[in-house]
């Protein structure tokens, strides 16, 4: 039980930047491997055997190397975008495909740091996940994109945090069956006393300061604890709701006026979601093909010094 502790304080009674399916699935899993008996599910998969070290620095060098040769022929970097959200790299696989905010902004600056790329592409692929931390990414983000043209490729989905992170791109572009939205906060409580009750455990919790037990798991919401989630809750929705609205150049009433409806395609670009239709490849063609385009214009480094000791003889007549 000891292994699950944090996952259950990522999951419960705290804000979080996710589409309710996405939660829903969430609690099924902790109830599977928690025994919450929350609801009941189908069996997840195993969780993945830890790997080799040998094979697995072997491994990271041949991808490291097969991505320095792609930079070199196409100065395009792809970041993967994919599955739940989570503040921190220890955070991660617990039950699924996942992206750390932590990984995602050290693959960030060490792609606008590398002078061999040229174009970030984010492939985002994700329904949300953690508030804590977010805001921080979309922000770093943004700001990166100052430096380096940061494209969101929503491929195929973009919803909650996942949005928050494409909205702080240079350009999103979504295909026709592409989806951006869900620009909401969510939060639930677990109440386990019933269950307790009826396996014959009382718990008593003896505790200093009036707030110490709000959220508690082992009795009934209380009508603070009430009031301190929803408090929180508001406050991350006014958070993305300014976010969006800053990075979009829409409006916060126009944001909050989306009440964290899905839009796909161009309805996604009619409402100032996204910017254009594209699929992901022809998308990702494009923007290899403007690169490309860029380097052959580019005038070659020794014609430069050409140029430049020529204009300095010129002013010196």
């Amino acid at each position: 039980m000891k292994s699950y502790l944090r996952a259950a304080g990522l999951l419960f009674n705290q804000p979080l930047l996710t589409t309710p399916d996405a939660m829903d699935m969430a609690v099924r899993w902790a109830n599977q491997v928690m025994s919450l008996n929350i609801i009941n599910m189908a069996p997840v998969a195993e969780p993945r055997m830890w790997h080799d070290d040998d094979d697995y620095e072997s491994r990271i060098a041949r991808e490291e190397e097969r991505r320095r040769a792609n930079l070199q022929a196409t100065g395009v970097q792809v970041i993967p975008v994919h599955g739940l959200l989570v503040s921190r790299a220890a955070h991660l696989n617990v039950c699924e495909t996942m992206t750390s905010y932590e990984d995602l902004r050290s693959q960030l600056r060490q792609a606008v740091a590398d002078p061999l790329v040229e174009r970030i592409v984010l492939d985002i692929d994700s329904p949300g996940g953690a508030a804590t931390g977010a805001f921080e990414l979309a922000a770093d983000l943004r700001s990166m994109a100052l430096q380096k043209q940061i494209i969101g490729l929503v491929n195929f989905s973009a919803y909650s945090g996942g949005y928050l992170i494409g909205a702080a791109c240079t350009e999103l572009v979504v295909s026709r069956t592409s989806g951006v939205g869900s620009i909401g906060v969510i939060a639930k409580h677990m109440d386990r006393s019933a269950m307790l009750e009826r396996e014959g455990i009382k718990v008593t919790t003896v505790y200093a300061g009036a707030h110490k037990n709000d959220l508690s798991p082992h009795e009934p919401l209380t009508e603070q604890s009430m009031k301190f989630l929803q408090e929180l809750v508001n406050e991350g929705y006014d958070m993305f709701v300014n976010a969006v609205a800053e990075y979009r150049g829409l409006s916060a009433s126009v944001v909050r006026a989306t009440e964290a409806g899905l839009y796909r395609g161009q309805a996604a670009i009619a409402a100032g979601l996204a910017d254009r239709l594209q699929t992901p490849t022809d998308a990702l063609d494009g923007i290899t093909r403007a690169v490309a385009e860029s380097r052959a214009n580019r005038p070659a480094p020794g014609r430069l010094a050409v140029r430049a000791a020529a204009a300095h003889l010129q002013s010196q007549i």
